[in-house]
This record gives C-alpha cells, sequence and structure tokens, in this order.
C-alpha cells in the first residue's frame, strides 16, 4: 500500500482529540453526500418529465416528416409512390394534407388547420390510442377534432341534426366578385376527439384525405407532406439521403427533435439551469471538505513533521491530505449516488411519489445521469482537495 494512502486513510477514519475536527469532518461528508444524492434525483426527475412530455409528442410526430422546401404542396405521383416504398428503413409512410380553416359550429367559431391523412396515418403514428370515440372512417364525411376545439364548439359526438361546417378560401387569382363564390364549405360529422397536450388539443382537424381534397380543390397526387416511420435499425441519414435523391432535392426532410425543437431547447435549457444550480449547491458543500482537510493539516502539523524527519517529502506530504480530500469525496459521493439510485428504483417500481391519485412522478434511471454525477464529483472533488492539501507546505514552513 502506497504511503500517501495507508496515512490518508488513518487520518480519514480514526478519530481525532480534537472534537471540533471530528464534527466537522462529518458535516463534510454528509454534505458530499447530500451533495451527489440530491444531483441525481434532480437528474433523473428532469429525465422523466422529459419523456413523459416528450411521449404525447411522439404520439403525434412521425419519425421523418417530408415537406415542400418551397410553397405548400409536393406531388407524390404513383410511380413516385412505388419507389419510396422500396426505400430501406421505412416500415411505413403516410400521405397528408394541412391548409388553415374556418370552423363554424350553430353561432360559434374557431380557427384550426385540417389535416387529412391516409389510411396509413395510424400505422406512423400512434394517435388513435388518444382518441375518444372512434376515429373517421371514409364512407361519409367524417372528422376527429381535438379536445379544446371541442371545448370551444361543443360539437357532440355523431350529431347528425347539427353539423360541424368548415370554410376555406377558393384558390386562385384575380378579384372576387361573388362573396359566395369565394369560398368552399362542407358540412362533416364529429367522430371522434383526441387529447394529446394543449399546442395540438387546439389546432387540427382531422380527416380523410380524399375529403381534404375535395375541399381544397386538389388532385390526387397533390400533397402537403409525407410522414414516415422507420424501423429500428434504419439509417436516418441514408434514408434522408435517398428520400431527397427520389425529390430532386426539392424538399425539406425533418426530423421528431426538428419538429419539437421549442420543446427539446425548453427542456435542455431547464436541465443545464438545474444542473447548474445543484453544481452550485455541491461546490458550496465542497468548501466543508476545503475546511476539513485544512483543520486535520492544522491538528496534525507535529506528525507532519515527524514524517518529513523520517524521510517523508513534501510532496508526499501534500499527497496524503489530497488523497484525504479524493477519499472524503468518493465515499460520500459514492454512499449517496448508491442511496439515490435505490430511491429512484423504488419510485420507478413502487410509485412511491404520486403527481395525482392515478399519476407516479415520472422518473427515469439513464447511465448519462450516473456518469454526470461521478463526473462532477469528481473534478470538483479533485479540485477541493488539490486546494486543500497545499496548505500543507505552509505547514511544514512553520
Amino acid at each position: 500500500m502506497k504511503f500517501p494512502l495507508y496515512i490518508a486513510k488513518r487520518y480519514l477514519f480514526s478519530k481525532s482529540s480534537n472534537n471540533a475536527i471530528n464534527i466537522i469532518t462529518i458535516i463534510a461528508a454528509i454534505g458530499v453526500f447530500a451533495g451527489a444524492f440530491s444531483l441525481f434525483i434532480v437528474l433523473s426527475g428532469f429525465s422523466g418529465l422529459r419523456e413523459f412530455s416528450l411521449a404525447f409528442a411522439n404520439e403525434f410526430d412521425p419519425d421523418l416528416k417530408v415537406i415542400p422546401k418551397t410553397g405548400k404542396t409536393i406531388t407524390f405521383s404513383e410511380k413516385l409512390d412505388e419507389e419510396f416504398a422500396n426505400i430501406d428503413g421505412i416500415t411505413n409512410y403516410s400521405k397528408t394534407i394541412e391548409e388553415r380553416v374556418f370552423l363554424e359550429y350553430e353561432e360559434k367559431t374557431a380557427w384550426a388547420f385540417i389535416k387529412g391523412v391516409d389510411e396509413r396515418y395510424q400505422q406512423v403514428t400512434q394517435i388513435d390510442s388518444s382518441v375518444d370515440g372512434t376515429w373517421f372512417t371514409s364512407s361519409e364525411p367524417q372528422v376527429v377534432i381535438g379536445a379544446d376545439i371541442s371545448r370551444k364548439l361543443n360539437p357532440g359526438l355523431f350529431n347528425y341534426n347539427r353539423l360541424l361546417r368548415l370554410i376555406v378560401p377558393k384558390p386562385g387569382k384575380g378579384q372576387i366578385t361573388n362573396p359566395a363564390d369565394a369560398f368552399n364549405q362542407k358540412s362533416v360529422v364529429v367522430s371522434g376527439i383526441y387529447n394529446i397536450n394543449s399546442d395540438l388539443n387546439d389546432k387540427y382537424v382531422f380527416s380523410n384525405i380524399g375529403f381534404a381534397q375535395s375541399l381544397l380543390d386538389l388532385d390526387e397526387n397533390t400533397f402537403s407532406a409525407v410522414e414516415i416511420k422507420l424501423s429500428a435499425e434504419a439509417d436516418e441519414e441514408a434514408v434522408k439521403e435517398k428520400i431527397l435523391k427520389l425529390f430532386n432535392n426539392s424538399v425539406e426532410i425533418r426530423t421528431r427533435a426538428q419538429l419539437n425543437d421549442v420543446l427539446y431547447k425548453m427542456l435542455n435549457t431547464e436541465n443545464l439551469a438545474v444542473y447548474l444550480i445543484f453544481t452550485l449547491v455541491l461546490i458550496i458543500a465542497l468548501f466543508n471538505v476545503v475546511g476539513s482537510i485544512i483543520m486535520v493539516i492544522l491538528d496534525k502539523k507535529d506528525n507532519i513533521k515527524t514524517l518529513q524527519s523520517l524521510g517523508a517529502t513534501p510532496k508526499q506530504i501534500k499527497n496524503i491530505f489530497f488523497t484525504q480530500g479524493m477519499l472524503m469525496c468518493t465515499i460520500g459521493g459514492g454512499i449517496g449516488l448508491l442511496f439515490a439510485i435505490i430511491l429512484i428504483y423504488l419510485q420507478m417500481q413502487f410509485d412511491l411519489v404520486m403527481i395525482t391519485p392515478s399519476l407516479p412522478y415520472p422518473v427515469t434511471m439513464e447511465i448519462s445521469n450516473i456518469l454526470t454525477v461521478i463526473l462532477t464529483i469528481g473534478i470538483l472533488g479533485l479540485f477541493a482537495s488539490f486546494l486543500a492539501a497545499g496548505r500543507s507546505k505552509k505547514a511544514l514552513e512553520e
């Protein structure tokens, strides 16, 4: 066993004759324990909230979305459809149409986007799991609306006596001579209500794609986007490259993260802010380690001179207290991290903390969070121990 490590262990675990130093050492160890414990708990909590928040978006957003680079629509011919289906890595895709519409029900009105989707849309996204009622059929004009739109208009489900009216301006140019001919309008039955999140619940009215094309005066090969579901082993970049080649680089391809860039940025910013705050708390706790080591140096001044007389070099003496500080950080931080991991595991298994009677507080156990805590404790502990151990040089000179 190396000489500095042996002496450092003796100093750390043996009881000092000065009771104040024992108390300071215990407080320092508890501070490191609490810092590591709280840092991992908070990081796991934010990872859980991130996963919980994105789960709602993942029900709606595809893995990839092909949109026009310019204009509002893309042409997707039958030949292109066949070539698209043969791209490796694509398990399914859906052609969609989006356009802003005016909704009218009795005397109540609202704005929304009509989203016409084909029969494969439910295989690309998981939106049907969030629908009360039934998904629309192609046999009659039916739509699925958001929960917030439903609260505004209150059209009910399958109310054939009072239909929801969709109104859009007719495409074209020139002066309008008859306002009655300036708009397309159709009446529909609400077959279902989806509930995903506050942003989407107020945005979309889903219909079959034929109905949307008819309302918007679009031909059968014209669409707003193509939404894609990838296989688990798909090479995303390779798939994007093949799609761009098929469309002669006339389209843009956005990933799920790019479709939710505001949400991702917000979650990442919050996570970073909380990490920095709790790192600051950990830094304050490590000042106790610095103080504890300096107190031990002052208490062991005679021992230090004895070690020097026995042949110990100033570097070895400095390493004794540096090692003691690192042992304190490693043991305190390790135990704190272990307790935090156990607590997070218990929360995941037994739902110890509940947000509502049916919704447990979301937490996630991630290797990246464990490594973050270890690196943070290690780097800050290294700096604190080095800073405190430097005081041993002055003890030799006095």
